[in-house]
């Protein structure tokens, strides 16, 4: 899937008519990573494409006061979408837009904006793209008579299992068939290690392209999911004692010449040293990267040992123990996986914080410590000093005492976008620390 194809107005009308299309979906992505949409009639097409189409942005998180409401939806041409279900109404189409201000400026709070602004300056570095490869994984639970998610699980199976105990086989085909109708080149789909967890991958792509489609791939697994009378979550930690789920991110830099810059023939395992700079980046930058790789209270839940998830900064090669892996593949698809993302990040603000991290080791030339390839998980305190290996942080808090401290960050979102991030989530940890919970009840109320 690919959002260089060239949709113009005339080829769309076209298809509209072709199609049945009635109504247009424009999404945009708030602060926090939640796809917002405004549908609107075919006939409101015409003041779109003019840029015309208003919107109240007060109501949406982080993004502007009340008196400052009026906002303007830009359409991304290249992003249009048929859904591929419709009903006597017609069918709707989708357009991913990026939100400008009644002045006509790019909105700097919008997420999607403030990744195409750290492109820029990836591109005045010398470089073409940065390609994203995304990992995520769900959970499928039942509902009740009246349409409520309850914490039933679907099935009992487990990695790669198949029927009868990997019961959503057919759930995941429909998944795959209604991504592949809407253009998405699916790679693999396999049930996860948890009881009722998936993972459906799809091919690569450029970084705004890929944050895009992370969206619209939520919002097709939670509508196959229904038909089945399933809910799908990709709550980090939905249940205690097995796995979490995670949205790995395998990440590769391409120079002005369209190659892969972090391969060297000739280099130590055929890396660049761009791509040891860019690894000591991330390295670098790891504790504040937290804060928006794993936004949740939830998260930190997931980033505990014992069940698979990284929690030690370090990389390694075919070790998937460490925070980062380096993929055997090498040529074109060399690249970095970055495994302690989990799927309730705003992809546009992870991706963008990742890229920056990555160019400020190239810019600074960070060289990262040697590779460690044993298993950190057996790993006693003493090994973990002595191979330098620290931790990420245990929560929330603690992320954003680090998101605080790195300069980095304000520089990858903007002061708008820092700031409104760090009140947010700082509200949330507040909220989470304040609540009594059912834990705490069941352990200390008959105790004390």
């Amino acid at each position: 899937m690919t959002q260089t194809e060239a949709y113009t107005p005339e080829k769309i009308k076209q298809m509209i008519k072709d199609e049945d299309v009635r109504f247009l979906r424009l999404m945009f992505t708030d602060l926090l990573g939640t796809v917002k949409n405004v549908e609107v009639p075919i006939s409101q097409l015409d003041q779109l494409l003019a840029g015309k189409l208003m919107f109240d942005g007060s109501s949406i998180d982080g993004f502007v006061r009340i008196e400052e409401s009026d906002m303007y939806l830009q359409p991304d041409l290249s992003t249009w979408m048929v859904f591929p279900w419709g009903d006597e109404h017609g069918k709707v189409a989708r357009l991913t837009c990026s939100v400008y201000t009644a002045a006509g400026e790019e909105f700097l709070g919008d997420p999607r904006n403030n990744l195409m602004r750290v492109l820029k300056e990836m591109r005045a570095m010398g470089f073409s793209d940065f390609n994203i490869g995304p990992e995520p994984e769900f959970f499928l639970f039942e509902m009740d008579e009246k349409g409520n998610p309850i914490k039933k699980l679907n099935d009992h199976g487990s990695y790669f299992d198949l029927a009868p105990m990997d019961l959503a086989a057919n759930i995941r085909r429909d998944m795959v068939l209604e991504l592949g109708r809407m253009g998405f080149n699916v790679e693999a789909s396999h049930h996860e290690v948890a009881p009722g967890q998936h993972e459906i991958d799809f091919e690569y792509d450029n970084a705004i392209s890929s944050a895009d489609h992370i969206q619209t791939f939520k919002m097709v697994v939670k509508t196959v999911a229904r038909r089945y009378g399933l809910y799908a979550t990709f709550m980090p930690k939905p249940l205690n004692g097995v796995n979490g789920s995670g949205m790995h991110m395998n990440m590769s830099l391409f120079d002005k010449d369209g190659k892969n810059a972090f391969f060297a023939e000739d280099g130590k395992d055929q890396l660049s040293q761009t791509a040891y700079y860019f690894l000591g980046g991330l390295l670098k930058h790891a504790k504040a990267l937290t804060a928006v790789c794993n936004p949740t209270v939830n998260s930190y839940k997931r980033l505990v040992p014992g069940f698979e998830a990284p929690v030690y900064i370090a990389w390694s090669g075919a070790n998937r123990s460490p925070m980062i892996r380096v993929p055997i593949a090498r040529g074109k698809g060399t690249r970095l996986e970055l495994r302690s993302v989990d799927p309730s990040a705003n992809p546009y603000l992870a991706i963008a914080a990742m890229l920056e991290a990555g160019l400020d080791g190239i810019k600074n030339k960070i060289i990262p410590d040697d590779p460690i390839d044993r298993n950190i998980y057996s790993m006693d305190g003493q090994e973990l000093k002595s191979d330098h290996i620290e931790k990420l942080p245990a929560t929330l808090h603690n992320a954003l005492v680090e998101y605080e401290a790195d300069p980095l960050m304000e520089k990858a979102f903007g002061t708008h976008i820092y700031q409104n991030f760090l009140d947010a989530k700082k509200l949330e940890w507040t909220s989470y620390s304040q609540n009594v919970s059912q834990w705490e009840q069941e352990r200390y109320f008959h105790l004390l």
